[in-house]
């Protein structure tokens, strides 16, 4: 009888990796595949890879390490961004068997086969990007409370400090009749949250017939209104949309929705008008402060997070600190702080005026120092309210912990029956670790 084969996973990055991967996984449980973890012997090893900064760089490389040392027989497959941008790069580190691009990681059981029938190692399949033209569908299942649901994937915006568009291609997205079917099948599970992922999600609608972009899957718009019908799931919430693609009636019907919660995701970059110019970002900084008032003006206690870069080469101390007072004055309720690093074949990577690596990292300090100041205030804003909270399990011994619908996060003493439930909870205080226990 033979002895099943085994496949461990590992994602670096974001939630849209983490759908992606988690539909590889199935690929390979349907076709007999034993999934075990990645720090377990495994036959396989596939690791799915992100490239935004030099840091999952090295995080791929220590992961592949990683893998060898547990299993040196194994097989490594490495897929996602960086796959894509440095096919060639990665195939040189040593155990490295397969790489896969955006085009080949879907196939990659039959990437597999082949690999199988001979001894090769550094095979690379990582096309142009250009012929990219399909839109492969992707959910996470596992964690029974919450699934990462992918409705778009590519970006056609330019911004100068970003490779996404060269590891992922053009934007195009999914129909929303395939998507509602994805989510009645998350709610078949028995999960009660779907977050909603892509590249740029409110670029929702481009899709490609005889090689020209058209929008014929409906607005962004059109494909929450919908997905606000599916029963079964408590929860729908969006992982982040631009400012200048996050509209009046997105945030209107947010507010009125039965199941989307009042939780927004926004990248800023900069408060600077100056570098969000040189980033080639599409808003200045009124309209953010525009999009953050309209909020706050329908769901007061909604939480708001942001993404920022400091360290954009030509920022300024005058820059970093405009940015700076720009972000402690507005009502927002944390911040994703990234330290700039230079990309290959980006505008920003050739600008001069470089900003040292430990100014950056100051830079990050201080901001990240910001949002922890951010967070409590918004966490003490709902002291004393009560708030509904979906539990899951914690990973300290006797404990669980939860999100309200406006993202403020709980832990509390373990009950088995309210995993995967949603509980109305008095907010009592702030723990020292700057989570909030209940009453």
């Amino acid at each position: 009888m033979a002895t099943q084969r085994s496949v461990a996973f590992q994602t670096l990055g974001c939630k849209l990796n983490y759908s992606e991967t988690s539909s590889i996984k199935r690929q390979f449980e349907d076709h007999g595949y034993l999934t075990v973890p990645y720090s377990q012997p495994a036959d396989i090893y596939v690791l799915n890879t992100c490239s935004v900064t030099d840091f999952a760089d090295r995080k791929c490389r220590k992961a592949v390490r990683s893998a060898l040392k547990t299993n040196s027989d194994a097989r490594v497959v490495v897929i996602g961004c960086y796959a894509q941008l440095k096919p060639k790069e990665i195939s040189q580190i040593e155990g490295v068997d397969l790489v896969l691009g955006a085009t080949e990681k879907f196939n990659i059981l039959n990437y597999i086969d082949d690999l199988s029938a001979t001894n090769d190692r550094g095979m690379i399949h990582a096309g142009d990007l250009q012929e990219l033209k399909t839109f492969e569908n992707a959910y996470s299942i596992g964690d029974r409370t919450r699934s990462f649901l992918k409705v778009q994937d590519g970006c056609d915006y330019k911004c100068s400090f970003c490779t996404i568009p060269q590891a992922r291609g053009k934007s195009r997205s999914d129909s929303i009749d395939n998507i509602v079917r994805s989510a009645n099948k998350i709610a078949a599970a028995g999960v009660k949250e779907i977050v909603l992922t892509g590249v740029n999600i409110g670029d929702f609608g481009l899709t490609y017939k005889d090689d020209k972009a058209i929008r014929s899957n409906g607005s962004f718009l059109d494909l929450i209104k919908e997905l606000d019908k599916v029963d079964g799931i408590s929860r729908f919430r969006i992982s982040s949309i631009e400012p200048n693609l996050c509209h009046d009636e997105i945030i209107e019907f947010v507010a009125t929705s039965k199941r989307f919660v009042p939780h927004f995701h926004m990248p800023l970059q900069s408060g600077s008008n100056k570098i969000l110019k040189e980033m080639r970002r599409r808003y200045k900084r009124e309209l953010y402060v525009d999009r953050v008032q309209k909020i706050k003006s329908l769901m007061p206690h909604s939480c708001i997070g942001v993404d920022v870069i400091v360290g954009f080469p030509g920022e300024s101390e005058k820059d970093f600190l405009e940015t700076y007072h720009f972000l402690n004055e507005l009502d927002v309720s944390y911040l994703h702080v990234f330290t700039y690093s230079e990309r290959n074949n980006t505008l920003a990577a050739a600008a001069a005026n470089s900003v040292s690596m430990e100014e950056r990292r100051r830079r990050n300090k201080m901001l990240s120092i910001l949002s922890e100041k951010k967070k409590r205030n918004f966490y003490e804003q709902h002291l004393g309210t009560e708030r509904v909270v979906l539990f899951e399990k914690s990973k300290k011994d006797g404990r669980m912990t939860g999100f309200t619908d406006n993202y403020v996060k709980i832990e509390t003493k373990l009950k088995e029956e309210l995993i995967n439930f949603e509980s109305l909870s008095t907010l009592e205080k702030i723990s020292e670790d700057g989570l909030v226990h209940l009453r």
